[in-house]
């Protein structure tokens, strides 16, 4: 354990709430803030995306031993329902037998991660709004509004925790040699419901993350624990089959009956969801250094905000923190070390990571319908099964492995070009399972090595 400080996590979100319960039990006194209400206490929906636990997420459970805890409030997920149009329905499982992502209630997780960072001693603020931050003392300024009176609150540490548009960043961006970018998807999403069957059962197979791949949008659906799916529609905000369009029930019911007729019998509150949840945005958040000196530090989506379509912004948050822990248990008390470590190691896997979903949109919208594709991941995984110790999928490096995300992506991308020789041969979908492709993909293995 480390000498004991005060220290002070802005945000009660996962990552923060999760980074309290590790803080505390290191000793220290643990003061969490947010400027909204406590979660438990309020209706929880209208935008929201359903969380995928992989791994990365369970490491940083299992390390404090809540894991367990955790996993009885999710579903477990093992593969991909692919919605045509034609209403046929394919298949695609993720890994290996065994092996799956899970499903998770964005608010039910939320609220179980509050009580249990409440049962190991850590303190909740909740609408007490953090408008600023004194870098160098570590003192928080907290007020009604941003131009009142404010009451400085001092501590050993501060963790900025309060999501993409951090108001502790916010005062780390006005120093000197910061990097910082920001930039918003040209499309957004609106969050649709599936309810229970009157039994409470679920209406579509429940261990299936749901895509209907239609080109430049989709939607996906996943499982909650009440017989419920929380669905998304992801769509350009202009132009054609955009949220511009949808400007009416009719252009709302006849878009779907176009491009989703199957959903007709699942969601039957399409036209009041529609019109009554927001439509929401998705930004790519990039900025360094992520700390200042040894009293000031980003954490999560203040660091690193990506977009979903890998399902990895909790997870790569979770691993911030495993990574942060074992600079704690490397340094001691040295915070300097400790975050200069943490910084440097994490950057360049949260590069990655928002890369990879950012090329995860186009797999998931337009790649998941296409036969070539799906016949290239049947190779992948055809030739993986066989040789194990010579190919493991990306999807599985980044999901079913602690590999860090830099690594995956460059081997994934080593891994793509070989696939793109193999894809060219004579007629491979006739020979895709031959000892002809076998020993192609290893003489190009031994080529590229």
């Amino acid at each position: 354990m480390q000498t004991p400080q005060r220290i002070a996590v802005v945000g009660s979100g996962l990552v923060g709430t999760l980074l309290a319960i590790y803080l505390k039990k290191q000793g220290h006194t643990v003061h969490v803030f947010d400027r909204s209400a406590d979660i438990r206490t309020v209706e929880f929906s209208g935008r929201s995306i359903n969380l995928v636990m992989s791994d990365r997420g369970w490491k940083t459970l299992a390390d404090i031993g809540l894991d367990d805890a955790i996993r009885s409030i999710g579903i477990p997920v093992d593969k991909r329902a692919i919605h045509l149009k034609d209403g046929q329905i394919n298949y695609q499982y993720y890994g290996k037998e065994g092996e799956a992502i899970f499903s998770l209630s964005r608010g039910v997780l939320n609220r179980k991660m509050i009580d249990l960072a409440e049962e190991a001693g850590v303190e909740f603020f909740f609408e007490h709004r953090i408008w600023d931050v004194t870098l160098a003392e570590a003192t928080l300024h907290m007020g009604p509004t941003e131009k009142g009176a404010w009451t400085d609150l001092k501590y050993d540490k501060v963790f900025g925790a309060d999501g993409a548009f951090s108001r502790i960043r916010h005062r780390m961006q006005r120093q000197s040699m910061f990097d910082y970018s920001q930039e918003f998807m040209k499309i957004g999403y609106k969050e649709l419901h599936i309810p229970a069957n009157p039994d409470g059962s679920h209406k579509i197979d429940k261990n299936s993350l749901h895509i209907w791949p239609r080109g430049h949008f989709m939607l996906m659906a996943l499982a909650n624990l009440d017989g419920s799916f929380t669905c998304t529609l992801f769509m350009p905000f202009e132009g054609e089959n955009s949220f511009e369009q949808l400007k009416d029930e009719t252009a709302l019911v006849n878009f779907f009956a176009e491009y989703f007729p199957d959903t007709a019998a699942v969601i039957p509150d399409l036209v009041s969801n529609f019109f009554k949840n927001p439509t929401s945005y998705l930004a790519i958040m990039k900025c360094y250094p992520w700390t200042f000196e040894d009293k000031v530090a980003l954490i999560g989506d203040s660091a690193h905000a990506i977009v979903p379509f890998y399902g990895h912004g909790m997870n790569a948050g979770f691993e911030d923190i495993t990574l942060l822990n074992q600079m704690i248990e490397q340094y001691g008390d040295d915070w300097n070390a400790i975050f200069r470590a943490y910084e440097k190691s994490r950057k360049p896997n949260a590069d990655a990571i928002a890369e990879l979903s950012r090329r995860n949109f186009e797999e998931m919208s337009a790649k998941t319908a296409d036969a070539q594709f799906l016949l290239q991941k049947k190779i992948e995984k055809w030739f993986s099964d066989k040789h194990p110790d010579k190919w493991m999928p990306l999807y599985s490096r980044v999901t079913f492995s602690l590999q860090p995300y830099a690594e995956a992506l460059a081997i994934g991308d080593y891994q793509n070009a070989i696939m793109e020789e193999v894809m060219q041969l004579p007629n491979i979908e006739e020979i895709w399972n031959s000892p002809e492709v076998e020993a192609k993909i290893i003489a190009l293995l031994q080529q590229k090595q």
